[in-house]
């Protein structure tokens, strides 16, 4: 691997001209064994333009990582590991220009360990992806019953206010990826990103599956009116969402699945998420009247952190 000094010279020398798109898909190619459309490094919508040098991630991809929650760590570590983390968890990478804008969504309520152990694992990986980012964690105050989806709707809105982001990310706060070639960002389609969880014994459950780790354009959030807001407790949401996008003629995306496998940070569920008893009951017919155009909410207050922006907010009760 190249290291940063000769990754910047390479930059310069291949400035973004259709010779230099060339160039680059011809080196993944050979570095990959012919087929550079596994490796989700260089993608074919990401057009060049003359006068930018736009990002590409070839030089700082790791591969497989070694994911582990043995050992707990302090904010104040991630902080001294991530220099370049901007106040609210906001990056840019400082000699290219990021060719999205990317808002990545965490539903939370009480999970402040695991939040630790996604910041420090992820800050890395999406500063390796070149990605320019901010970090929103959408708190759900009091102890009503715990509403994902909508919390999901509730960071679109506000991060918009910090942002003209172009992609919204939405994780949940115990999911980390393996492989940091499993790109954050979003694609020509609407992409599901943790494809092999160890929970599931890194298979798919279903091909509808759309839980987990996910992105959307913002095009194509509003195609779908955003989230459904009345799915109280858990599950049922991924599913209603999966049939908004395919009612839109949408198709799911993934990646591989060595490279879309993630580790889940075991624990209890609380009570207030206990399953939903009409979580199947829910058709996408709903979409047009329940979604962000429909959203209401409290908001409570706004906290720009080192790591991250942590925005708490009523969002009512069932």
């Amino acid at each position: 691997m190249a290291n940063e000094n000769n990754a910047t010279y390479f930059r310069k020398v291949l400035r973004s001209s259709s010779v230099a798109v060339g160039y680059i898909r011809t080196m993944v190619s050979i570095i990959y064994g012919g087929n550079s459309s596994k490796t989700f490094l260089f993608d074919e919508e990401e057009s060049c333009r003359p006068d930018r040098l736009f990002c590409f991630r070839l030089l700082f991809s790791v591969g497989p990582l070694r994911v582990e929650f043995n050992n707990p760590v302090s904010l104040e570590q991630i902080k001294d590991e991530n220099p370049n983390v901007q106040l609210g968890g906001r990056f840019k990478p400082k000699d290219c220009e990021a060719l999205q804008k990317v808002a990545i969504i965490i539903p939370f309520r009480k999970r402040d360990e695991h939040l630790k152990f996604w910041l420090y694992y992820l800050h890395p990986i999406l500063q390796r992806q070149q990605l320019e980012y901010g970090v929103y964690v959408i708190n759900q105050d009091g102890d009503e019953t715990f509403n994902r989806a909508k919390l999901l709707n509730v960071g679109y809105q506000e991060s918009l206010k910090d942002k003209d982001y172009n992609c919204f990310v939405f994780s949940d706060v115990d999911l980390i990826p393996m492989d940091d070639r499993n790109t954050y960002k979003c694609f020509s389609q609407p992409r599901h990103l943790s494809v092999s969880m160890d929970k599931f014994g890194f298979r798919l459950p279903y091909n509808q599956y759309f839980g987990g780790v996910s992105s959307m354009s913002k095009g194509q959030y509003l195609k779908i009116n955003g989230f459904p807001n009345n799915y109280w407790g858990w599950g049922g949401e991924d599913d209603d969402i999966y049939n908004r996008l395919a009612s839109k003629g949408m198709t799911i995306s993934r990646p591989s699945g060595d490279i879309g496998k993630c580790r889940m940070i075991r624990h209890n569920r609380d009570k207030q998420n206990d399953p939903n008893p009409q979580r199947y009951q829910h058709p996408c017919e709903t979409m047009n009247k329940d979604g962000i155009n429909s959203l209401s909410y409290k908001l409570m207050s706004v906290e720009k952190l080192d790591l991250f922006t942590k925005i708490t907010v009523d969002v009512g009760k069932p």
